[in-house]
């Protein structure tokens, strides 16, 4: 991996709804779509698909399709300074992040046999609250 990459991924971070996104698949270790980032971040599906769509350009994400939905997982990071980047995001204070963590694990709660099963802005979701 060259120079502009590793900027690349610096830049992807420093916008805070994108730093949010990967901090909560640092901690949350688990493939998320992106109707489950939307519910979880309250975002827009515009903001939510651009964001992993950057996070992924700047190889900080894999994406995978399984059936109609694309998950999005942590890039294997080998490369000390990749991890580092990694390893910075996994130990910022969970003040600021802890709202999306809840959430998440309330809406992947709602998958059968792993997987995604309700869209965005659904009313499972919406009647929990």
């Amino acid at each position: 991996m060259d120079n502009e990459q590793y900027i690349d991924a610096l830049k992807a971070l420093a916008e805070p709804n994108r730093l949010r996104l990967f901090w909560l698949l640092i901690h949350v270790d688990q493939r998320i779509t992106l109707a489950e980032a939307m519910d979880v971040t309250k975002e827009t599906q515009y903001n939510v698909s651009r964001n992993l769509k950057i996070l992924y350009k700047a190889k900080l994400l894999t994406q995978e399709k399984s059936g109609k939905w694309v998950y999005y997982t942590l890039a294997e990071q080998k490369l000390p300074h990749w991890c580092a980047i990694v390893e910075s995001v996994r130990t910022l204070p969970p003040t600021g992040f802890s709202d999306v963590s809840s959430l998440c694990m309330k809406r992947l709660a709602m998958r059968i046999n792993n997987q995604c099963v309700v869209g965005p802005n659904s009313d499972e979701w919406l009647n929990q609250f």
